[in-house]
């Protein structure tokens, strides 16, 4: 674990007392909101336990992943002089893409998600949630070791570290929204916020780190709307840290044993979080009235809505979810990906 994050630990106690304090009057005057405000004191546990475990994991695998830069820079006909201004300019662009990427994909990979749903598990938006953090952080190396042809060891180090320590920030309700050209260019509380949701609308939207640039490039951009719902889909409902840490991989165990064929084996470790057989649309707990291509096949399901979008459907074809808004207040409706398009 870089020296920058071992620092900072003080001062993450310290902005949670202040959060904490100036959270307990909001949280009792919302208590009737289905969506959680402030500390609960089992949840703020478990992500601190969370947090304290992979201090000592992901510190134990940099070690390793820092052998593996070196190795790769000691190679690299490209390698660049940290005594260039420009070259630290890049690094952090660089960086920055580079967990974008990486966020993008835990989300998309179930084999993925099973170490980051660990983040989203809390089903309250605070300082300690940012400290939720997995016990299996090996599978996110791979998408910082292109940087590795550029950069030295230390300085990959160094801006994963800055980039964990920007994000601590966005963790917190008592920021509404920034002004507007920060909003456009970085991530901010209101941002991330719709990262957590676990409405359909807010579902796989807004995986930046610094930047929410790369959202907006890429697609995956999505306003803060109704107020958000914190946690999954499908809550875990436990706080045992080591049920949190690992429960997702030992349902993609029981599932992958349960598959009928290696092709759905190989689905359910590498397709989305939420795909199954296409004949598993007909139970499908979610509610999904099946899709039928007129011949016996199930291409997907559909049904209602309900959110502050008005008249809504969502679809769900190959373990994706889509909504679609029919008539939303602005006068517009969202397609598939989120993307906005003229009535």
């Amino acid at each position: 674990m870089s020296e920058l994050i071992l620092y900072a630990i003080p001062f993450f106690f310290l902005f949670m007392g202040l959060e904490y304090l100036a959270l307990r009057h909001a949280a009792h005057e919302n208590a009737e909101e289905a969506a959680a405000i402030g500390y609960e004191l089992k949840d703020t546990g478990t992500s601190l336990s969370m947090g304290l475990g992979h201090v000592f994991i992901a510190g134990a695998w940099k070690l390793i992943l820092v052998v593996i830069l070196a190795g790769i820079y000691t190679i690299s006909p490209f390698q660049l002089s940290p005594g260039d201004w420009w070259v630290w300019v890049l690094l952090f662009f660089a960086d920055d893409l580079a967990f974008y990427c990486y966020h993008r994909s835990h989300h998309r990979i179930r084999l993925f998600w099973a170490s980051h749903v660990v983040h989203h598990s809390s089903e309250h938006y605070n300082l300690s949630t940012a400290l939720r953090q997995d016990w299996s952080p090996f599978t996110g190396s791979m998408f910082w070791m292109p940087l590795g042809l550029f950069f030295e060891p230390w300085m990959i180090v160094l801006a994963m570290s800055w980039n964990l320590l920007y994000q601590f920030t966005l963790h917190t309700e008592t920021i509404d929204r920034l002004p507007r050209p920060v909003e456009f260019v970085f991530n901010t509380p209101s941002h991330h916020r719709v990262h957590h949701g676990s409405q359909e609308q807010y579902l796989d939207r807004n995986y930046a780190g610094i930047l929410i640039i790369w959202d907006r490039l890429f697609g995956s951009f999505e306003p803060e709307g109704e107020r958000v719902r914190y946690g999954l889909t499908r809550n875990i409902e436990t706080f045992h840290p080591v049920k949190v840490a690992y429960g997702e991989f030992a349902s993609i165990w029981r599932d992958v044993k349960a598959a009928g064929s290696w092709r759905d084996r190989l689905n359910y470790a590498f397709r989305g979080p939420g795909w199954k057989p296409e004949q598993e649309f007909h139970d499908s707990p979610a509610g999904y009235d099946p899709i039928e291509d007129g011949q016996g096949s199930t291409l997907g399901g559909v049904r209602n809505v309900e959110n502050g979008f008005g008249k809504s459907v969502a679809i769900r074809s190959a373990g994706r979810r889509h909504v679609i808004h029919l008539a939303a207040p602005d006068g517009q409706r969202r397609g598939p990906e989120g993307g906005r398009a003229s009535e």
